[in-house]
């Protein structure tokens, strides 16, 4: 068993990346514990590990007396003699211990002590993995749909995880087979493996697509300042050069539509409004409020503002239901008060 034991630790340590001298440790404490276990839990043992033999001893230790009282964990010292002639009174004997039914019970110990090191590899791998994809967007297949939850089962590569019903675009459909971006939200590391969230509600997810998307994003060319979303429904997104000459706008939206098309068939087509971001107050809001046209803009606070329209501007500057200013609002981190001149 022990040769096995060691080869089987060494493979561990080969394909898994566990250390065998960890594994040691985890099967030396089972097999204190089994022994413990099989004995009361009242006896004292020592296990002894020779890496370079590949053999593992278990002794058993015992209080060396004059009168025994207890045969569990004291030995009279005639006995303790005749095991080495080195013992005294008030000494440990040590006691190898050899039955066949502990040779049994820890070789059960040492593989089930494996299986667990396997488990416990595999979940930190997973965890890895997941961690370092936190915050990105990855594409996955979909593998199962729960027609009464709307819960969508998909394979990431790593493993197996759900993306929740308030998680998806709403009024996307999806097919077992699909291949659909996610964004990794957040991970949890949990005793039977890490939770993930995955997100296509999320406005990171978007900002993710353009920089996946956009050259000039990837080199530091074109910044996104800010972006604010309202999944299934509209997007609004400020982008700024760097360099002089390069249009952050056009370069978002691409020839010909291409980068911009890209990103819009990924997200059902929900409508981006692509915004040159500016350290002028008046002017990033006047253009957080695209596509409106706006007259004026008058900045009362230290984050509100009065915006000044035409008449048949209004409705298009508040958006229906309100989205376009609250959008504007959360995008330019302002409170936009929205006004025609004849309510001035």
């Amino acid at each position: 068993m022990n040769s096995e034991l060691f080869a089987a630790l060494e493979m561990l340590e080969k394909e898994k990346g566990i250390p065998k001298e960890y594994m040691l440790e985890k099967v030396e404490a089972a097999l204190i514990s089994a022994f413990k276990r099989e004995n009361g839990g009242t006896s004292n043992v020592r296990v002894a590990i020779d890496s370079d033999k590949k053999d593992i001893k278990v002794y058993q230790l015992k209080d060396v007396v004059e009168n025994v009282e207890n045969e569990t964990t004291q030995i009279s010292l005639e006995d303790a003699k005749k095991i080495s002639r080195r013992y005294t009174l008030g000494s440990v004997a040590e006691i190898e211990v050899k039955p066949k039914n502990f040779r049994r019970l820890s070789a059960q110990t040492a593989k089930q002590v494996i299986i667990q090191g396997i488990r416990e590899a595999e979940r930190g791998m997973m965890i890895k993995e997941y961690e370092e994809k936190k915050e990105e967007v990855i594409t996955a297949v979909v593998q199962k749909i729960d027609d009464v939850s709307g819960n969508v089962v998909v394979d990431t590569g790593t493993s197996m995880a759900t993306l929740l019903k308030n998680e998806q675009i709403p009024g996307e459909v999806f097919a077992v087979g699909d291949h659909i971006k996610v964004f990794v939200m957040e991970v949890k590391k949990e005793l039977r493996g890490p939770i993930v969230t995955l997100s296509r509600t999320h406005p990171h997810m978007v900002k993710r697509l353009f920089e996946l998307e956009v050259p000039e994003i990837q080199d530091g060319t074109v910044v996104i300042k800010a972006i604010t979303r309202e999944a299934g429904s509209r997007t609004k997104i400020a982008v700024a050069s760097r360099v002089q000459g390069v249009d952050p706008v056009g370069a978002c939206i691409g020839n010909k539509r291409v980068r911009i098309d890209s990103i819009l068939s990924e997200i059902c087509g929900e409508k981006i409004d692509i915004i040159k971001y500016s350290e002028i107050p008046e002017e990033f809001i006047e253009a957080a409020l695209s596509p409106a046209r706006i007259k004026s803009v008058l900045i009362d606070g230290e984050h509100s503002c009065q915006v000044f329209v035409d008449p048949d501007q209004l409705s298009l500057a508040i958006g229906k239901e309100g989205q376009n200013a609250r959008l504007a609002a959360r995008l330019t981190g302002f409170k936009i008060d929205i006004k025609t001149e004849k309510q001035e």
